[in-house]
């Protein structure tokens, strides 16, 4: 079902008909009111456009502005060492992110512009999308404003958004597949669905999570009016060509036995903080803002009950089934994030409509500019702007580190700024320490690093130094192997003492890594120089592995 309106764009207007008697070989003028109408409609389009283009502007620039205000995230440097690996699939995530890193990386250098250029082009995007969908939804000019507004100032969006990451990517994957949704809803063409598969395969390569949006969708159209589309041989076709799509990634996995599930289980036992379903349903709110909540609750509202998002009940639907999967499996509370935009873009039209028809002509601006300032107060929680120091002490004043995703303590900056810390400065202590080894020993000598973050710094920054390549037991680094096994001289950085007493014969502290920005696993990190193995890496590989 439509709502009845003509589209041929993001703006769009309705074109006159022309009775069968008003058929003529000659040319007639349009009417003065016809041609108004036009004019009109016309400005109108490209004051939206004008308005929506500087809000996604705005977004992209922030973005970049902030892009090399502290450093590299672990993460970041992690899928820099995915890069050099190019594979069908990763231990403890989907393959896409490696491809966009290797190609950002040739495209533009190593620094952190370089990375962070296609986040806060999906930081503009998200807000196109949600343009679209409050058009698709008939919101006119305030309805636009609303929703850009709150994109463009949501929390858990300017994080995602501020390094290179497989979140910043997902909402866009989500959100292509409902604005298609809400196309075909609006009675644009069932082969569109061949477009939803694509999107949808293509964002299961991005993150596996997709799957769950999938699962949610299907489930939601059997409960509603939906139930006509599966009738429709396209939305098959389209499942078709998203698992064809998702295949290679889903072989490699039956290839590894399945390690994405050993990670997700270990993560649950070891790392994740434990979240009650009011508790996580609460911090849902912290995730948008609590001011903009409401434009949530208003969009849940729009799909259920209101005569104008009838055709797309759908999508409340879908956000309801996601919210209760993440629950039931314990996700983290950020795994709903990315279907919010469409909740956004419902609830703007939701809340103009009640405007234009109560006639509170004052709530508009009572509405914008409370979330407009909450907004700006909020984002120096979620985005590098203010010098470490202050960001210390603003965090503490919010009291920051009650908001719990993982389950160890960050230290005196929240995780996702501390996580940008101490990476070049670690790298910098290894190589002095490779370097005063005799060169006998630098001939034969491997890095061992406890972790990803430790073994993608050493693999990103350790060229400058001469450094040989880092191994590390974890996760996807594991697969990669424990080097040449003839080394018998290793450097460890952050292993556990007592383990390389078992594997080593002699262990001698080299030296001490001190950065109190970093979390406090990256801090007092020691490094060894060992000696004398017992028995080889490549043997002992399997004792040392950790997928989590």
């Amino acid at each position: 079902m439509g709502n009845g309106r003509n589209k041929t764009g993001l703006f769009a207007w309705s074109e006159p008909q022309l009775a069968p008697n008003d058929l003529s070989l000659e040319p007639s003028p349009l009417e003065p009111s016809i041609v108004q109408e036009i004019v009109e409609t016309t400005s109108r389009s490209a004051g939206y456009a004008a308005l929506i283009g500087t809000f996604a502007a705005g977004a992209f620039l922030v973005h970049l502005l902030t892009a090399n205000r502290y450093g590299y995230f672990r993460d970041e440097l992690y899928y820099a060492a995915c890069g050099q690996h190019l594979a069908w699939g990763y231990v403890d995530h989907a393959p896409l992110i490696a491809v966009i890193c290797w190609f950002a990386r040739r495209l533009l250098g190593d620094s952190l512009y370089a990375l962070r250029l296609f986040p806060a082009l999906s930081a503009a995007a998200k807000v196109l999308l949600a343009a679209w969908m409050v058009n698709e939804f008939g919101g006119r000019r305030f309805a636009h404003l609303l929703a850009a507004v709150v994109v463009l100032f949501c929390p858990i969006y300017l994080t995602m958004d501020s390094f290179l990451s497989m979140n910043s990517f997902e909402p866009l994957f989500w959100m292509g597949c409902v604005a298609v949704a809400i196309r075909i809803a609006n009675g644009g063409s069932r082969r569109l669905w061949l477009l939803f598969g694509a999107i949808a395969g293509i964002g299961i390569l991005n993150k596996h999570s997709t799957l769950f949006f999938g699962l949610a969708f299907v489930l939601a159209l059997l409960i509603t009016s939906g139930t006509r589309y599966l009738r429709n041989p396209w939305i098959w076709l389209g499942a078709l060509i998203a698992f064809l799509i998702f295949l290679p990634n889903l072989l490699w996995e039956i290839a590894h036995q399945f390690p994405t599930i050993e990670v997700l289980h270990n993560a649950a036992r070891f790392k994740n903080a434990p979240v009650s379903w009011y508790g996580f349903v609460a911090e849902q709110a912290l995730l948008v803002h609590p001011l903009a909540f409401p434009v949530v609750l208003a969009g849940l509202w729009f799909f259920f009950t209101s005569k104008e998002g009838r055709a797309y009940r759908f999508l409340g639907w879908t956000y309801v089934l996601v919210l209760v999967q993440m629950l039931i499996l314990k996700g983290r509370i950020y795994y709903v994030a990315p279907i919010y935009p469409v909740l956004f873009a419902g609830g703007a039209v939701w809340i103009e409509n009640l405007i234009e028809r109560r006639n509170w002509e004052w709530a508009r601006q009572a509405i914008v500019i409370p979330l407009a300032v909450g907004g700006i107060v909020a984002a120096p929680l979620a985005l590098p702007i203010l010098p470490v120091g202050a960001a210390a002490a603003y965090s503490n004043f919010w009291d920051i580190h009650k908001v719990r995703v993982e389950n160890y303590d960050s230290g005196r900056l929240p995780q996702f700024f501390a996580d940008m810390f101490g990476w070049p400065h670690q790298v910098k202590v290894v190589a002095s320490v490779y370097r005063g080894l005799p060169a006998e020993d630098r001939a034969h000598c491997s890095i061992l690093a406890a972790n990803y973050g430790e073994a993608g710094a050493i693999d990103y920054f350790g060229p400058s130094y001469g450094l040989p390549r880092a191994i590390s037991p974890h996760n996807n680094y594991y697969l990669w192997g424990s080097g040449d096994s003839a080394d018998d001289v290793v450097i460890a950085v952050g292993m556990d003492l007592h383990k390389l007493g078992l594997l080593f014969g002699d262990v001698q502290k080299a030296a001490t890594i001190e950065d109190p920005d970093a979390v406090p696993d990256e801090n007092n990190l020691p490094v060894y120089i060992c000696r004398n193995p017992r028995i080889p890496l490549s043997q002992a590989w399997p004792w040392l592995k950790f997928f989590g």
